[in-house]
């Protein structure tokens, strides 16, 4: 049933999300979806520690509400965006 409610906030643009930026790589990543943003808050820190883990430096993380068309986005030599990973 959790997973039929996070997919119908999903659809309708309000399920939470962990936006997590890091600097090098400079990327943007996307955890999710949840069904609150207490649940995206108890999953941060894992999201970071494993970014951590790969070497990845100055790591933001942030929950909100957001639908991401794509799950990490990378920046290429100053060319801005580019999807890395559609998931």
């Amino acid at each position: 049933m959790k997973e039929t409610w996070t997919t119908v906030l999903q659809a309708l643009g309000l399920a939470w999300w962990v936006e997590v930026t890091t600097a090098v790589p400079h990327c943007t990543y996307y955890f999710g979806p949840f069904a609150s943003a207490a649940e995206a808050e108890g999953a941060k820190a894992g999201y970071v520690e494993d970014l951590e883990q790969e070497g990845a430096i100055d790591i933001q993380a942030n929950v909100k509400r957001c639908r991401p068309m794509v799950l990490t986005v990378e920046e290429q030599n100053g060319r801005g965006p580019s999807p890395a990973y559609t998931g």
